[in-house]
């Protein structure tokens, strides 16, 4: 991958740039980021189209290995976590004076902890490095979503595309009534999968080993020490700090839902033999190559080969063209979920197309 490329994946810093430079300038510049996000990457993805290149097969190996792509995660974190304390600074002491100043602030903090916080701890949360992993909880623990390390992984990542995935939308299922159930059932069946993890490891399922405990605390924890240390510096109690630490959670992590809509809607795997489904393959999650928005996302938008091949690191991913394409980046997508009349004007068209093109690829492999 050529440094063009490279030095690409740092455009995801502009979204906190635009949304510091907002509030600066006061007022409605506070919807700075969310013009960036939602209009302008979406008129750069029409302008700049897709991009199918995938890596030769014989440098995989190479370009995964290369340092640089974990860099720019690294690098990240650290920012998320100077960001947030900057973000907590300004709740507390700035100059937020309208509820609409406020609900811009919030929600473009939430494009940083949520639209790319999120999307960092995913890529890092698939990979068998403990700093990784670690780096992956942290930046979940911003956004009150750690059951998502488990879930994602343990569940998501096994029952995608079959009726035992809350995270996989039904087709005719709008974006509201998914979000319920992904949320819920989503965080129920993490404290299920991690029950088991410690009965058959021989713990109880109440001891500190048990990682649920930990990722429903934590967050907690978290709050109530950074409450507690500006509370102290102020001499009264900044009540304002959990009220946002709680509203740009939950505007993150409904940004992340509306992404899990998006990736797999309407799709299902063949039933093999009762409760037994076909091996996840690319054509088990929508696809999307616009360039400008997978640089942003670190190719989170070349969903269907993550699927097929979890471990791959984000700068390998391949575009395959037999994948259900998305008619352009997630950045566009995520407003057209919460219009379901139109969305399900222009999705389930090509969802039909998939069925059809799926049917084939399975006669194919099964004459």
């Amino acid at each position: 991958m050529n440094w063009g490329k490279k030095i690409g994946f740092f455009t995801a810093f502009l979204i906190p740039a635009t949304a510091v430079t907002g509030y600066y300038l006061g007022g409605g510049w506070n919807y700075l980021a969310i013009s960036l996000a939602f209009f302008i990457i979406p008129a750069l993805d029409v302008m700049f189209g897709t991009d199918p290149a995938n890596v030769p097969e014989e440098k995989i190996k190479q370009v995964s290995g290369e340092f640089f792509y974990r860099f720019v995660l690294y690098c990240w974190v650290y920012f998320q976590l100077a960001f947030m304390g900057w973000g907590f600074y300004v709740v507390a002491f700035g100059q937020l004076h309208y509820w609409w100043e406020w609900f811009g602030f919030a929600l473009s903090f939430a494009l940083v902890t949520g639209g790319i916080g999120i999307t960092v701890a995913h890529e890092l949360g698939h990979k068998k490095s403990k700093l990784e992993r670690f780096y992956s909880k942290v930046l979940l623990m911003t956004v009150c979503y750690m059951h998502f390390y488990i879930e994602h992984n343990r569940g998501h990542h096994v029952h995608v595309a079959t009726p035992e995935d809350p995270a996989t939308a039904k087709k005719g299922e709008n974006f509201y009534t998914f979000w319920v159930r992904s949320v819920f059932k989503g965080y129920i069946h993490a404290w299920k999968l991690e029950n088991e993890r410690m009965r058959r490891k021989g713990h109880n399922v109440f001891s500190s080993r048990n990682e649920m405990i930990w990722f429903t605390l934590l967050p907690l924890f978290f709050c109530a020490l950074v409450t507690l240390g500006f509370s102290l510096y102020a001499g009264f109690i900044v009540w304002q700090i959990p009220a946002f630490f709680f509203a740009q959670s939950l505007l993150a992590f409904t940004l992340l839902e509306q992404v899990n809509y998006i990736e797999h809607y309407g799709i299902v795997r063949k039933e093999i033999a009762p409760g037994k489904y076909e091996r996840v393959n690319p054509v088990h999650s929508w696809n999307a190559s616009q360039i400008v928005s997978n640089f942003f996302l670190f190719q989170l938008q070349r969903h269907s080969d993550h699927h097929a091949n979890a471990i791959k690191r984000y700068q390998v991913l391949y575009h395959y063209d037999e994948s259900p394409q998305l008619p352009t980046g997630y950045s566009a997508m995520v407003i057209l979920c919460l219009l379901p009349p139109l969305w399900f004007s222009i999705m389930n068209k090509r969802l039909e197309k998939w069925y059809g093109h799926d049917q084939v690829l399975n006669e194919q492999a099964h004459p």
